[in-house]
């Protein structure tokens, strides 16, 4: 179903030079409207960029030690995911959003139909500050959702301990994940940036961004250049604090930063969970 608004489109009543995106969502809302404006827009966005951003990294799994100046970065070098376990985690996701996913977008579109496409673009400044705001309450909400499954036996049995069948996570374990945690977290997704009243192309931006630090964090590599190396001050896990919550789930519950986990001393990191592994061996 696509929902065709028939709001007349008019060209912005300012200049596009006055703001840096004008251009771009112009020719979105003129070249791309009937896709954009569809209720299944977001899933598509969000699945394709899972599938996207999984890709690379599968590849490198399957290669191995063929690739030897990549490999040397996998975090758990003796838990390498096997073809089947890729196909497994691939094959839920799919099965997640055809059977689950798919008819709850169906309803809350008849229920609460989308807005028009608004027609001035959002500036550089609200995109980033939009995007970092709702990025960080969902963080503050996976966090506490996260740590109560982990502590309540029952929840964690009938709703989480899917997302650790694999104790070295691998890129398309991404969204190796129960009915109702997806569900959860794509409410979540949807909601934080209307309720931050989100620019949609905001919201775009933040739902690829979100995607690639998702994928990211369940890598099982730990590269020089992966954002969590890149942000200054240990501001990000990244897979390194995400495989090792796979090893030890009691553990690193916030799925993107790291200040919650310091506060609630949950935080641990990779380098001293080695240091005392080998301590242990020494003695």
């Amino acid at each position: 179903m696509w929902n065709r608004s028939e709001v007349p489109l008019l060209f912005p009543a300012v200049q596009s030079s006055d703001r840096l995106l004008q251009p771009l969502w112009d020719h979105i809302r003129f070249h791309y409207r009937p896709l954009v404006s569809s209720p299944f827009f977001p899933v598509l966005l969000a699945f394709s960029a899972y599938i996207f951003f999984s890709v690379p990294f599968a590849t490198l799994d399957l290669l191995g030690e063929k690739a030897p100046s990549l490999y040397r970065y996998k975090i758990q070098k003796g838990r390498r995911p096997t073809a089947r376990m890729m196909a497994v985690s691939l094959s839920r996701a799919v099965y997640n959003h055809l059977v689950f996913v798919v008819p709850a977008v169906l309803i809350n579109s008849y229920i609460v139909p989308a807005p028009p496409l608004p027609t001035l673009a959002p500036t550089v400044r609200e995109v980033l500050v939009g995007g970092l705001g709702a990025l960080l309450v969902f963080d503050t909400q996976y966090f506490i959702w996260h740590l109560v499954h982990h502590k309540n036996r029952h929840l964690y049995r009938w709703v989480h301990a899917v997302h650790h069948d694999f104790v070295a996570p691998f890129s398309w374990s991404t969204q190796h994940l129960s009915a109702m945690e997806l569900l959860t977290v794509g409410f979540w997704s949807n909601m934080d940036p209307i309720l931050l009243r989100c620019h949609p192309l905001t919201t775009w931006s933040l739902t690829l961004f979100s995607i690639w630090m998702s994928v990211e964090d369940h890598i099982g590599y730990d590269m020089p250049w992966t954002l969590h190396r890149l942000v200054p001050l240990g501001l990000l896990g990244g897979a390194p604090a995400h495989d090792l919550h796979h090893q030890r789930p009691s553990s690193n519950y916030a799925p993107f930063f790291a200040h919650w986990d310091r506060i609630f001393g949950t935080a641990a990191r990779l380098e001293a969970e080695k240091t005392l592994l080998q301590k242990e061996c020494d003695d």
